[in-house]
């Protein structure tokens, strides 16, 4: 019995039930306290798994398929771990936010906390049922969580994101019911050792993939996604961009691993990797062309998400470990990004790429956080991007892809030229008759936070990409 696996779910599910039963005050030791003690579990399950392999823990004594199993190998581990690495700057950023506001945050903070919890089940869940309810209980945080704001276009977004979500997750539990009714069973590794050559199964599978990808927002099911994240508050846009947004991708990569048979794949990945070759492309021309910050950070993780779904066409080792990679390091550039974008918004009260002058002078540490972000963004070395993009690079020139070679290439220098854009106005003088307003330097430290973060995953990646490897095939 490995403990650890469920107090990674309940610690942050009891602080978001007493976030509702408490005051501001008590609110924000509950947030503290539960992030610290989240953390610290996650930790446990990092460690255990490093040292002694692949963890399993049934709920309640009751093992599959009467009860819930939880499993946590160095997949699941990384995940754990790049959620409350990148969720607890955010949740600390908000907590600073909300300390001067006269409306108390219970209800946020619940929300936060909830999708928290949702996110660490969805990385342990061992079965394919219990997959689609913790996918789903993230989606429904995260539009709690864009509504927030409680605007017009907040609630327009939230709504947006919850109506073209939800046919997805209908199509993915259809596949699911399924391979229920052919094989008894939905724990993930049972299925894969059953699962025959047969036109229903991959009907099944197929359908599991496509609302997958609908709710990963991969190119061309991708336009809905960036008006979310730009019309939510920029906390929001953080956590949801960051780790919401991978989570689809977590569980299509889980039925890849655990469930598909080796003949399905390379058909499924070459299409799979032709619509994030595409993505890629199209995501990078679309932010090229953004006005906004923030706008520009949303289209820039339509590209990164296409980048994650060029393991498939390549599924070799060092490609699985780049996409991963990737995804931790664009959560932890992403969110710097938005927290960044927020920042630079409640000093000049607007986000406009044209209006940034001044920002490197009397904002430094908000530009060096998007300095540093963007280049991990960029793939820079020695960011964490730049590992990420090499791993991937390698195994397209390995496997004889040159086509996505030069898509990883490509998809770089576009990236450049966005990243740029935002930084190249920062350097010119600020205008006479701009007037800064007042920021505390603490509002700044998460973003910068966050985007070191992105940089030392490019100067220590061996320890993350061995935990990585620890419980996967070969």
């Amino acid at each position: 019995m490995n403990a650890e696996l469920a107090w990674a779910v309940l610690i942050p599910l009891i602080g978001a039930i007493l976030c509702l039963l408490s005051g501001p005050r008590g609110q924000r030791w509950i947030v503290g306290a539960t992030s610290l003690g989240t953390l610290g579990a996650v930790a446990a399950v990092a460690w255990s798994v490093s040292s002694g392999g692949t963890l399993r823990h049934a709920a309640g004594g009751w093992g599959a398929s009467l009860g819930i199993d939880l499993r946590a190998d160095g997949l699941a581990a990384v995940m754990l771990l790049v959620v409350g690495v990148v969720g607890a700057p955010t949740s600390a950023q908000v907590l600073r936010a909300t300390r001067a506001s006269p409306r108390p945050g219970g209800g946020f903070f619940s929300l936060w906390l909830s999708a928290w919890a949702a996110l660490n089940a969805l990385a342990v869940s061992a079965d394919a049922f219990n997959l689609y309810v913790t996918l789903e209980l993230t989606t429904l945080a995260a539009v709690g969580l864009i509504t927030a704001g409680g605007d017009r276009e907040a609630v327009d977004a939230g709504l947006l994101y919850l109506l073209v979500t939800l046919p997805g997750s209908l199509v993915y539990l259809l596949g699911v019911a399924i391979l229920y009714g052919m094989y008894a069973t939905l724990d993930l590794s049972v299925l894969g050792s059953r699962l025959a050559s047969d036109p229903t199964a991959w009907t099944a599978l197929a359908l599991m993939c496509v609302g997958l990808c609908l709710k990963a927002a991969l190119f061309p099911l991708h336009a809905w996604l960036p008006p979310s994240y730009v019309n939510a508050r920029s906390t929001v846009s953080a956590l949801v961009a960051a780790l919401v947004g991978k989570a689809s991708f977590y569980v299509l990569l889980r039925i890849w691993i655990d469930v598909l048979p080796a003949e399905a794949a390379p058909r499924a990945g070459q299409l799979l990797g032709a619509l994030g070759a595409a993505a890629v492309l199209w995501g990078s021309l679309l932010a090229l062309r953004q006005r906004r910050l923030k706008a520009l950070t949303a289209y820039s993780s339509v590209a990164h998400t296409g980048y994650l779904f060029m393991f498939f066409p390549l599924d070799a080792p060092g490609a699985f470990s780049g996409a991963v990679y990737l995804a931790a390091s664009h959560a932890a550039a992403a969110a710097s990004m938005f927290l960044a974008a927020g920042a630079v918004h409640r000093t000049l009260g607007h986000d406009e790429l044209d209006g940034l002058q001044g920002l490197a002078r009397h904002r430094p540490v908000t530009f060096s956080s998007l300095a540093l972000a963007g280049a991990s963004l960029m793939g820079m070395p020695p960011s964490g991007g730049f590992i990420a993009k090499w791993l991937l690079l390698r195994a397209a020139i390995e496997r004889r892809h040159a086509w996505l070679a030069a898509v990883i290439l490509l998809g770089g220098l576009l990236a450049a030229g966005y990243v740029f854009r935002v930084l190249r106005g920062a350097f010119l003088p600020l205008p006479r008759e701009a007037r800064l307003r007042p920021l505390p330097r603490r509002a700044e430290l998460a973003a910068l936070a966050l985007a070191l973060l992105a940089l030392l995953l490019g100067v220590a990646p061996k320890a993350p990409l061995d935990l990585l490897r620890v419980g996967l095939p070969s």
